[in-house]
């Protein structure tokens, strides 16, 4: 049965890669689990109103999960899911923002570099290097602490820091595909540069290139949630997972679950994006084809 069903499977496309990917269980588990951080995200407003974020009880404080504040309450006596839930937001379009700026500046610098090679080449990966020499989480502080901690600082201090490392990366994938003979074709009838990077180079690239996404998402989540913990990001009364432990974490033994549940949520969300990554990396990747 299992033969037979491989054979009804289109090489090649997105049906072989979905179904390449529904076979990895590890994969199926991420990918269930983060659709439903999505939703929780896309809807917070209907799992919980957003009142609930600000609203304090001085008369509950701290309280334990119970069945009228699931997660709890804060020091401020704020509902604890309420906060968790709509944290969800920040921290996600903070992610997914700074992967998406980060790929597109990123991804035109690193296939300019790769096609154009000689002095082009030369001269980017340069300022790239001089970049690279900084620490990352340095350079994140030095820019929110001169710019002022917000949400937009936030996520260009992390687009900054991640530009260098996807021109590199991209320049890399790029220069594997150019090397290959239909490129050299295109180049021979005349095919202007821009249609050979969008129509020949880029559509060739874009397997790895998406995988490398995937694991950029996670990686920015993680890096906003700890700017946030040292202050330098989503500022208060805003809900963000990473300020939320900060706000929290004198209470790491009195009560446990103010940073118990903000933590998971950090966990859960980075370890869903890096098992779909996984997926991914093993159904584009062509030597696991049949």
């Amino acid at each position: 049965m299992a033969k037979e069903k491989k054979r009804k499977v289109k090489k090649g496309g997105f049906t072989e890669i979905a179904f390449r990917f529904s076979r990895s269980k590890t994969a199926m588990i991420g990918f269930v689990l983060l659709v439903l951080i999505v939703l929780v995200a896309v809807f917070a407003d209907l799992i919980v109103p957003y009142d609930k974020v600000l609203e304090q009880n001085s008369s509950n404080l701290m309280a334990t999960p119970s069945k009228d504040h699931w997660f709890g309450t804060d020091p401020l006596g704020r509902d604890l899911f309420a906060r968790v839930v709509h944290g969800s937001r920040v921290s996600i379009a903070v992610g997914l923002l700074t992967t998406i700026v980060a790929m597109v500046v990123g991804g035109l610098f690193g296939i300019i570099a790769a096609y154009y090679g000689g002095r082009v080449d030369m001269w980017i990966m340069r300022i790239v290097d001089i970049f690279t020499c900084i620490p990352g989480i340095l350079l994140s502080i030095t820019i929110v602490a001169t710019l002022g901690p917000n949400f937009i600082n936030l996520v260009l201090a992390m687009v900054v820091t991640s530009i260098p490392g996807t021109i590199r990366f991209i320049r890399g994938v790029v220069m594997g595909v150019t090397e290959n003979d239909y490129v050299e074709a295109a180049k021979s009838y005349g095919a202007n540069d821009m249609r050979i990077m969008l129509k020949y180079i880029m559509p060739n690239a874009m397997g790895t290139i998406i995988v490398d996404t995937t694991m950029t998402v996670a990686g920015c989540i993680l890096s906003a949630s700890g700017l946030s913990y040292l202050g330098l990001g989503i500022q208060p009364p805003s809900p963000e997972w990473g300020a939320m432990l900060s706000d929290t974490k004198q209470y790491l033994r009195t009560s446990p679950h103010l940073l118990i549940f903000p933590g998971l949520a950090i966990i859960l969300t980075a370890f869903s994006i890096n098992l779909v990554g996984d997926g991914l990396r093993d159904a584009l990747d062509p030597k696991l084809r049949d």
